[in-house]
């Protein structure tokens, strides 16, 4: 579901200061043709961007007092990704545009979203197009169980009823964890669960080679990649090299 809040919302207003607190939103912004005022320390897309870019803190630790500063027109967050207490803070004050997202069709309901607030319905919808176009190849690919991990010490995993899960399903890899969100593993229960694939994701955790042989050690019937994360779990425009890095990604030996 998307929403917003703060109640001064006009959609026959487009607004021209806008601050993205999220990096998947904040590149899509960019792919429209609409700089925001202000992004985190984490909207590292466009690279080109990046460095001039007015920054207002971390997803989960925005400086409120900047933002107040800024006096943006709309802000645009995620359920998942910011933290509630600080845009419920902010939403007293500002408009707020809320994504919450776990499936590809809320991915693609919030580009064409975007699309309306800044005025580029026809561009966003070129991209919706592609992305389904692409999306409906996926059946071609191999099915697989599989595990994605995306912490170490403790390991963690991506569970049902996170976009990262709908992505893993989209590409016929069957996540063979049944609890929800994102539950911590023990060794043990690594061992157990023997997944033909286990996928290392290189954030929030920044898993690398030498944690191949440590979780092949723990599950050594498994293949063990690395994966890009901004693949798995980020859902604007991003999406367009997740369609064809993932395939890739999955045909390596």
């Amino acid at each position: 579901m998307l929403y917003y809040q703060g109640g001064k919302y006009n959609p026959d207003v487009k607004p021209k200061r806008i601050i993205s607190v999220v990096p998947s939103q904040t590149e899509l912004l960019y792919y429209l043709d609409n700089k925001p005022i202000a992004q985190t320390i984490f909207c590292i897309h466009p690279q080109s961007s990046f460095k001039s870019a007015t920054k207002i803190g971390g997803t989960k630790k925005l400086n409120i007092a900047k933002i107040r500063y800024l006096n943006p027109d709309l802000i645009i967050a995620n359920k998942e990704e910011n933290d509630q207490g600080q845009i419920e803070e902010l939403a007293a004050e500002f408009d707020i545009w809320l994504s919450d997202i776990i499936t590809i069709d809320n991915a693609l309901e919030m580009i064409a979203d975007v699309g309306r607030i800044v005025g580029k319905e026809k561009l966003a919808l070129n991209l919706i197009n592609a992305l389904t176009h692409h999306f409906q190849l996926t059946h071609q690919i191999e099915q697989r169980s599989c595990l994605y991990l995306i912490w170490r010490e403790p390991y963690m995993a991506a569970g049902k009823s996170t976009f990262i899960d709908a992505i893993l399903e989209t590409y016929n890899l069957t996540n063979v964890l049944n609890e929800e969100r994102y539950p911590v593993l023990t060794n043990d229960s690594i061992e157990q669960l023997k997944p033909e694939l286990i996928l290392l994701s290189s954030e929030p955790y920044p898993f690398k080679h030498q944690h191949i042989d440590e979780i092949k050690k723990l599950s050594p019937t498994s293949k063990v990649l690395l994966a890009d994360g901004e693949l798995f779990s980020w859902y604007g425009n991003r999406l367009l090299k997740s369609v064809t890095e993932i395939p890739k990604l999955l045909r390596e030996k």
